[in-house]
C-alpha cells in the first residue's frame, strides 16, 4: 500500500536523524499551522504526540501556533490533551450556518465553540508545567488600525493585498505580528528581529486566553474583527494567519541560541496538512514565495515536517483535505458534511501509525530534504 505519510527535513534535522534517529528528547519546539479544516487531518497524530510520545520525555516545549494551529496547541496544553483534540474536532466538525452568514453570526458561533473547547480549562492551559504555548495574531495599521466600517475593512484589506503582492515586506505597513505568549519562555530565537513586521511579545494569561484564540483564527470580513485584548496593545486584531500562514519562521537559530551544551541540536518537529510552507496567507497564489524555496529556507536546517502524502490524499472524501470551501459545497446539508470530515478524521489514524512505526525503526530512504 502506498504511504501515508511523507517526511521532508532541513539538512542538520537528516544528519541528527542519521545518528539519533527521531527521539522526543531533542525536540524543542513545535509548530502548527493556520488553515481551517485542514487542521482536522492531524487529530490521530496530535492525540498520540501529545499524549504518549512527548510525555514520554519531559521537558520545556515552545508550541506556537496560528488560526486553528493555536487551537490545536491550546489542545495540547490541556491536562489531558487527547480529550481535548477530541473535543475540538468534534466542535470543529459540528459547526453549522445559513447560507451567507453575516459577521456577527459568524464570531457568535466560533465564540461558541471556543466557550465549549476551553471553557473551564484556562488555568490548566496557561500554566501547563512544561509546554509554553504562544498565540499569533495580527493587529491593523493605517486603513486596518481602527476601521470604522465593513467597507473600510474592504478597502484596507484590497490595499493590504495590493502590497503584499508587490514584496511580503510592504505588507508590513498594513499589519503588525502580536505575540501573545508565555512570559516563561525567553523565546529568543524568535525575538531577534528577524523581518520587517513589527513584532510585539505579550503575556499569555487565564484572562486573555479566549480573546487570543478567538483574535488567532478571526477571519477577515467574515469575523467581527477582535478589539483590546487584555495585555496585549491597543488596537484591531486579525487572524494571525495573514502573516504568519505556515508559520515560516527562523528555527535554525534556535541551535545558535541553544546554550545547553548537553543538547547536540534542538529539533522542530512540524506536524503539517501540506508539503509546503507557505509564508503569509496573501501568499497562497504566490508559489515563489515558499519559505523551503526562498531566501531564508536555511530557517529549516533543523525541521522535521511530516504531512500527508498526495495517495493519502486520494482516499479521503472527495480525495482532499477538509477545507472551508466543503461549507458551500455542501450547503445546508450540514450532515453531509460533518460525516464527511469525521470520516477524514478517522483516516488521520495512519498517519499516526505510519509516524510510529517510522519513530520506531527510521527509514531514511522515506525522508526528503526541503533543498
Amino acid at each position: 500500500m502506498p504511504s501515508a505519510l511523507q517526511i521532508h527535513v532541513g539538512k542538520t534535522a537528516y544528519a541528527h536523524l542519521q545518528q539519533h534517529g527521531l527521539r522526543a528528547q531533542d525536540v524543542a519546539v513545535i509548530p502548527a499551522a493556520a488553515g481551517g479544516p485542514k487542521g482536522l487531518i492531524l487529530q490521530a497524530i496530535d492525540q498520540w504526540l501529545f499524549g504518549e510520545w512527548l510525555p514520554s520525555a519531559p521537558r520545556e516545549r515552545s508550541l506556537i501556533g496560528a488560526s486553528i494551529g493555536s487551537w490545536r496547541m491550546a489542545a495540547a496544553s490541556c491536562a489531558d490533551p487527547v480529550a481535548a483534540f477530541q473535543r475540538l474536532g468534534d466542535l470543529y466538525c459540528e459547526q453549522s450556518y445559513p447560507e451567507k452568514p453575516s459577521a456577527n453570526y459568524v464570531t457568535t458561533e466560533i465564540q461558541g465553540l471556543l466557550k465549549a473547547f476551553i471553557g473551564g480549562y484556562e488555568k490548566e492551559i496557561v500554566h501547563q508545567p512544561l509546554h509554553r504555548l504562544h498565540l499569533m495574531t495580527n493587529r491593523g495599521r493605517g486603513m486596518l488600525n481602527v476601521p470604522s466600517s465593513e467597507t473600510k475593512a474592504k478597502l484596507g484589506f484590497v490595499a493590504a493585498t495590493f502590497a503584499n503582492l508587490a514584496s511580503r515586506s510592504r505588507l508590513a505597513k498594513h499589519l503588525d505580528r502580536v505575540v501573545i505568549g508565555d512570559t516563561r519562555d525567553p523565546l529568543v530565537w524568535l525575538k531577534d528581529k528577524f523581518d520587517l513586521f513589527d513584532t510585539q511579545f505579550c503575556a499569555l494569561g487565564e484572562d486573555n486566553l479566549t480573546p487570543a484564540l478567538l483574535a488567532s483564527g478571526t477571519l477577515p470580513l467574515i469575523m467581527e474583527p477582535v478589539r483590546n485584548i487584555p495585555h496585549a496593545p491597543p488596537g484591531t486584531y486579525w487572524d494571525g494567519g495573514i502573516i504568519d500562514y505556515h508559520l515560516a519562521l527562523p528555527y535554525s537559530r534556535l541551535n545558535e541560541k541553544n546554550t545547553n551544551t548537553n543538547t547536540k541540536s534542538e529539533l522542530v518537529l512540524y506536524p503539517h496538512f501540506t508539503d509546503h510552507i507557505i509564508p503569509g496567507w496573501l501568499d497562497k497564489s504566490l508559489p515563489w514565495r515558499r519559505a523551503h524555496a526562498g531566501q531564508h529556507r536555511s530557517w529549516l536546517d533543523n525541521v522535521i515536517m511530516v504531512s500527508p502524502s498526495k495517495d493519502f490524499l486520494k482516499t479521503l472524501p472527495r480525495g482532499k483535505l477538509p477545507d472551508r470551501k466543503d461549507f458551500f459545497y455542501y450547503g445546508t446539508n450540514h450532515q453531509e458534511r460533518i460525516q464527511a470530515w469525521q470520516t477524514a478524521i478517522a483516516e488521520s489514524a495512519r498517519l499516526r501509525d505510519e509516524l510510529i512505526t517510522f519513530i520506531d525503526k527510521p527509514d531514511l530512504q522515506k525522508v526528503q530534504l526541503f533543498y
